[in-house]
């Protein structure tokens, strides 16, 4: 059984330092939990698009520096949300997940980038491929919004061992019913823990929807946020992800697989 803590970060607008404050706060809120998760893009907002390229950073930036310090502070599995990661000549909309020793133990480039009323694909690079980090006999696999709409992604993650999903996101007040939905299917398709953290407040005139989620193996929601910044908390357990597999044969079930 593990302990979850879901971020809901309201960022302050125009200023990264203020924000990366705010957000120590917040992970420092969340002491005692075993994994601790924020938002997509937090340190600047989403629809900042003209602060993408000014305020990228690399690994040794102060995003990642802080974050994992932080994972050491509390002793945690922390993901770190994402920012906007520079390599080389390159963009990605990147995250981390951290260990207890502030080590990363897997990094995620979003692969599906947003198109819709949104700069994101024409600034940034589409990641490679997959994540799905094992870690003391659990397996995460790592998304980043927009993904949420892809399901092939997950299942790819599923026949590659995930377990528990965890989900940074950035997703519109607009778009919630979109998004309690899509958080749901995911995990009950799949038969595995959700975990979503998305961002609340405002970012250049759109509204963020909060409402991050953890979700069990049937698709029950075990506990949701508001529109409001806070913490959402909740536990996630291995043993509820193996008891469904076996219990209701979906899963074997399957005739076309992503993966041998």
């Amino acid at each position: 059984m593990m302990r979850v803590a879901s971020i809901q970060l309201k960022g302050v607008e125009g200023s990264k330092e203020k924000t990366l404050d705010h957000a120590a706060e917040m992970v420092r809120r969340c002491r005692g939990a075993d994994v601790v998760l924020l938002p997509e893009l937090w340190n600047i907002g989403f629809m900042s698009f003209d602060r993408y390229k000014p305020e990228a950073e690399d690994r040794e930036g102060p995003t990642l520096s802080l974050m994992r310090s932080l994972a050491r502070e509390l002793s945690c599995l922390l993901h770190t949300g994402s920012f906007v990661e520079k390599d080389g000549d390159r963009y990605y909309n990147s995250s981390f997940l951290l260990d207890p020793k502030g080590e990363i133990l897997g990094n995620y480039r979003k692969i599906h980038l947003f198109t819709y009323r949104s700069k994101e694909g024409e600034i940034l690079t589409r990641g490679p491929s997959i994540t799905v980090v094992p870690t003391d006999r659990r397996a995460f696999g790592m998304a980043t919004c927009y993904d949420l709409r892809f399901p092939e992604l997950f299942r790819m993650m599923l026949d590659r061992g995930a377990e528990f999903f965890l989900v940074c996101s950035a997703w519109p007040l607009a778009r919630l019913e979109h998004w309690l939905l899509l958080n749901r299917s995911r995990a009950l398709e799949n038969f595995a823990f959700l975990v979503s953290a998305n961002s609340t407040g405002m970012s250049e005139g759109a509204e963020m929807g909060g409402h991050g989620m953890i979700v069990e193996p049937t698709g029950q929601v075990v506990a949701s946020g508001t529109k409001e910044e806070g913490i959402v908390w909740g536990e996630i357990d291995r043993e509820a992800v193996l008891k469904a597999r076996a219990t209701f044969p979906a899963l074997r079930d399957r005739v076309y697989k992503s993966c041998p």
